[in-house]
Parts: C-alpha cells; structure tokens; sequence
C-alpha cells in the first residue's frame, strides 16, 4: 500500500489523516484509517471526478463501467483483472467448457468480469446476459452449453424454461454453476442440484473483484491470497476478532486500482473450516443501497424516480424489495392523484424504473401510503 500510495491522491490522504507511515504498513496500522465506505462513492466522485482519486495515475484503462448510483468504475488492461478465475477453477471450469454467462454486459461490469475470467481459464463464453430465457435454453440444447454463471434464482428459471420447452433432457449437460450477487438458500442449491451437480457460491464487488469464493459446497468462502478482508463494527471499523457479524471490509494492493479499507456495505462473520477463516456468505448490508437481483438501487435514486411521476399523476410512493419464493421483487405501491390515468401512470413508473434503477418493478396501486422512505427492504434477513 505504501508503494502504491504515490500514484493513487485519496489513499495517501487517507493514510497521511491517520498518520500512518508510508515506509512499512502493518496489519494493525490499517486500524487507524477509516472505513471508506460504498455509499460515499458517488460524492467523492462528483467531487474528483472521474473517478474520485481511486484510480493509479496512468493506468491502462481499457474500459468504464456506470454502475447504479451513478458510481463510475473502470476496468484496467489484462487477462483477469477481477481475479474470478479463481472461483472458476475451484468450480472446475476449464478449456472443455462451454460457459452461459447471464451476467449482464451493458453498462455494469458483472458480464465483463465473467467473461474475462472465463477466457482465463480457456473456456468458451456465450454472452447471454438477463432476459430472453427460452432463447437461452435453446442456446443451452443446441451448442453443448456445459457451464453456468448467473444469479441461483436465474439458473432455476432457467431450468424451469428447459422443461416446459420440451427440450431433451440428454441435451441438458450443465453440471456446474458459479452463482453470485444474491443468496443461495439450502433448499434452492438442493433444487439446482438436482440437474446441476456442482452448484458453488461466490462473492465479490465491482471495486474489489473476487473477495471469497466456495471450495465445496455450504463450507464458507475461501478468502483469495491478494485480498486481505477484515469483519468490522459498523460504524466505528473495528475489526471483529470472533465470529460476530460485521461488515466486510476490503484492501488490496493492485497496482491500477487498489483499496484501502473499503467498506462494501455487505455483513458477514468469519467462521473455521479445517483449521481455515472462511466468510459465512453474505448475511445482509449495512449501506444505504440495497441490492436487488444483483443491482444496487440507491435511496436518493429511488426518491428521484418518484419525485419526476408527480407530472405523470403520482401522488406518492415507495419501492419495497420483498423475497418471492426463491426470487428478490422490486415492488412500486403507488398512489395515484384523483382522476389521474392510472394506466398510463403505470405505464410511465415501469418505464422510469427499469430506465433509472436498472430493475424492473412490479407496479401496486394502493390508496394510501404512510409517509416514510422511498426504498424499503423488506426480506428481513438473508
């Protein structure tokens, strides 16, 4: 980090605020610096753009992501520069594999990210991203798809079109999935399992990579060597020393684009596999954003959307995330203005939604609301 910190200005400010020294930077000096935090982004960004001061001087950008937020975030020249391959091994992908990656390409970087790990690793990517499932189960029978990226509640829909397509079962030779960005409860991995036999989590963001990934089933996330994770208090970013949750909190030394106790927003707790810390998968999240079928929706974004429907009739609103079945739902309660055209009000949220938040929403007309925020999670624990 001390290396590092030359050519990237917010983490020498950081350092030099907690009066750390350059020369040689311990575990237990990273303490004194505070927790930089996923929902600062956004501001520090506006405030340095375009990157915020997170980016190496002169590194090779080959390509900008604008995730929700808007958070702006890159992608720096090389083979593998989010470090999945990893993941993908230990899933047992290879050159042999066909892989359906339905991660999307446009704009968030999840898609790219996948692709590149699987050209790492010699296989072949299909790049599917979301929607248009039926096509994609055709994609699966036709070309010998092997392999599976995606979100677990995508891979079960996708399945699920298999079947009432009437597609050969022997046409069906996906035997591992790599899922990520959403929980993976027991009884859905032992769903998947059933046509899937490996199904492995794994866990990352768009600013660290890899953070953990499973090497057998339901053990907990291995914790790759290039990324050094702490388990902190929220709030103050003292590191969690048993197996309480807290938030994860990442650093990592890249030369491009490295970081320096970055708060994900995500909570976990560590816990012992064979004598190893592993991360018992995510358990929640302690930010303001609120991930939804692996896209964050951001409250002041939310608010937006609902404040610009007032021309089109709206009197008030709110987005309330709720867990259906095995799949997260973005749900708008609307209330409509007297003798507003509630169908084109509808028309126009369900529009506004997928064009600003990046997820669709099923639209709910109720007759009233209680006043309160704009962007309520309501799936209790994960």
């Amino acid at each position: 980090m001390g290396q590092v910190a030359d050519r990237v200005p917010s983490i020498r400010e950081r350092l030099e605020a907690a009066e750390v020294s350059l020369e040689a930077i311990t575990a237990a000096d990273l303490d004194a610096v505070r927790v930089l935090t996923k929902d600062e982004l956004p501001a520090l960004q506006q405030a340095r753009p375009p990157f915020g001061g997170l980016v190496a001087e002169g590194s090779p950008i080959a390509r900008v992501f604008a995730s929700p937020g808007p958070i702006y975030e890159v992608q720096l020249e090389g083979e593998d520069p989010w470090q999945w391959s990893a993941a993908l091994a230990a899933c047992g992908v290879g050159v042999d594999d066909v892989v359906l990656n339905c991660f999307g390409y446009h704009l968030s970087p999840a898609g790219m990210m996948f692709d590149l790990a699987c050209r790492a690793v010699g296989a072949t990517v299909i790049p599917a991203g979301v929607g248009s499932v039926e096509v994609q189960a055709r994609v699966v029978a036709d070309v010998g798809v092997t392999a599976y990226i995606g979100l677990p509640s995508y891979l079960s829909a996708l399945l699920e079109a298999y079947e009432q397509l009437g597609l050969p079962a022997e046409r069906w030779l996906v035997d591992k999935a790599l899922v990520t960005a959403e929980p993976l409860p027991d009884a859905l991995r032992a769903h998947l399992s059933t046509r899937v036999p490996t199904v492995l989590m794994a866990y990352g963001t768009a600013e660290a990579g890899l953070i953990g990934h499973e090497v057998e089933p339901g053990r907990g996330l291995a914790v790759p060597e290039h990324v050094f994770v702490q388990v902190c208090e929220p709030g103050t970013g003292v590191p969690v020393l048993d197996d309480s949750p807290g938030e994860v909190v990442v650093t990592m030394a890249d030369e491009g684009t490295p970081l320096l106790r970055f708060g994900t927003g995500d909570v976990s707790r560590w816990q012992v596999v064979d004598g190893q810390p592993r991360l018992a998968g995510v358990l929640g999240r302690v930010g303001a954003a609120i991930k939804v079928r692996g896209m964050f929706v951001h409250p002041h974004q939310a608010a937006d959307v609902l404040r610009d429907l007032g021309d089109v009739g709206l009197r008030s609103g709110r987005y309330v995330v709720v867990r259906v079945g095995d799949k997260d739902v973005l749900r708008l309660q609307m209330v409509p203005e007297a003798g507003a055209d509630v169908t084109a009000l509808s028309a126009a949220a369900g529009e506004r939604t997928r064009a600003s938040l990046r997820v669709r929403a099923e639209i709910e007309v109720v007759d009233t609301l209680v006043e309160g925020d704009a962007l309520v999670d309501a799936r209790g624990s994960m």
